[in-house]
């Protein structure tokens, strides 16, 4: 069984521009930059039948390219362990707006979507469990505040698949959804 996400992918030149951010943590299990993406809706295992609704009805997903950009650095943690250093995504109407299509559909198609509130981002790096990041994560956070990248234009999002392999997960992608006029 398949696991799912749809996301924004992020351009080569976007990308190029996060690669300088990946060092300096000790501990970081760094995002190979070809997995740079937005996310918006994990999925989960799927089974093939709902995989294929899932691809039809975010094909009927209709609205226009809107703008992209990535303001700032962040650490995602659960109490005081580091899980994720990530680059913000600049809210926009436009991004709010198609996040909440792709989890309906999602819903729609069965699918028991997380709740939690959407927060935008690209996954720079990743911790496992006990990672010691000391001062280095306070450090990180502040030689990049100030990190800006694009705006690029989003004029199409993707379901992707994931799987995991002994060197980290690979992703493909399975279908593409233009945004057009």
């Amino acid at each position: 069984m398949p696991r799912l996400f749809i996301a924004l992918p992020v351009p080569d030149e976007i990308a190029d521009a996060l690669i300088p951010l990946q060092s300096g943590v000790p501990d970081a299990h760094w995002v190979p930059a070809e997995n740079f993406h937005v996310t918006l809706c994990f999925a989960g295992e799927v089974q093939g039948a709902v995989m294929k609704d899932l691809e039809e009805e975010l094909s009927d997903i209709a609205g226009p390219p809107f703008s992209v950009a990535l303001a700032g650095v962040e650490q995602f943690s659960t109490g005081k362990q580091p899980k994720a250093l990530v680059a913000l995504v600049e809210r926009s109407d436009r991004l709010d707006w198609l996040q909440q299509k792709v989890s309906t559909v999602a819903r729609n198609c069965g699918l028991s979507i997380d709740r939690r509130k959407f927060r935008p981002h690209v996954t720079l790096a990743r911790f496992g469990g006990g990672a010691e990041t000391g001062h280095h994560i306070a450090q990180f956070m502040a030689s990049h505040s100030t990190f800006r990248a694009g705006p690029w234009i989003a004029d199409h999002f993707a379901l992707y698949s994931s799987r995991l392999t002994g060197s980290g997960s690979v992703y493909r992608e399975e279908a593409a959804y233009g945004l057009m006029f």
